[in-house]
């Protein structure tokens, strides 16, 4: 990784309104960008971000003591990834998913600070956005995580799937 000075470190509840803060900032920046259904105007929900910080799941990214981006660091079996379609993934192995990522805008280089976090935990991750979501698909393909297929958000929203796997 380059040398950002980025830090990471679980998320903790005072901190939540700063984090809800770079959510917001993070869905302008989808709609400005032609994704504005992913996450609409209100996800993640504050009471998902709770929960994440109650099972110290949910992490920050910071630089200079600055929260720059955020996200969910998701050990064990996605339900949502139990079913694929138009493709596979590659393992069967063990797993950690990034979920609800986001930057504050202010810096760039967050997915790369969360991607060198995973993969410094574990060998495979996935991770899976909107199919309007072109900068996420850009970022991911460009730190090595292949498509996989469609899965489906309990909604039913379909998803486009990237898994990564160490070599």
């Amino acid at each position: 990784m380059k040398q950002y000075e980025w830090k990471i470190r679980t998320a903790e509840i005072d901190e939540l309104p700063e984090i809800l803060e770079i959510y917001r900032t993070a869905r302008a920046f989808m709609a400005a960008n032609g994704n504005g259904t992913q996450w609409g105007t209100e996800h993640p929900k504050e009471e998902v971000l709770r929960d994440d910080i109650q099972k110290r799941q949910l992490y920050v990214v910071t630089k200079k003591d600055e929260i720059c981006g955020v996200f969910a660091m998701i050990s064990g079996e996605d339900p949502t990834y139990k079913r694929i379609d138009g493709g596979s993934w590659r393992s069967d192995e063990p797993y950690q998913t990034i979920h609800r990522i986001a930057s504050s805008g202010k810096e760039k280089g967050v997915f790369e600070a969360a991607f060198e976090f995973g993969k410094n935990r574990i060998t495979h991750l996935r991770i899976d956005t909107h199919e309007n979501n072109k900068v996420m698909q850009h970022l991911m393909e460009k730190y090595g995580f292949q498509p996989r297929g469609i899965i489906y958000l309990p909604d039913g929203s379909p998803r486009i799937a990237y898994d990564y796997i160490a070599k």
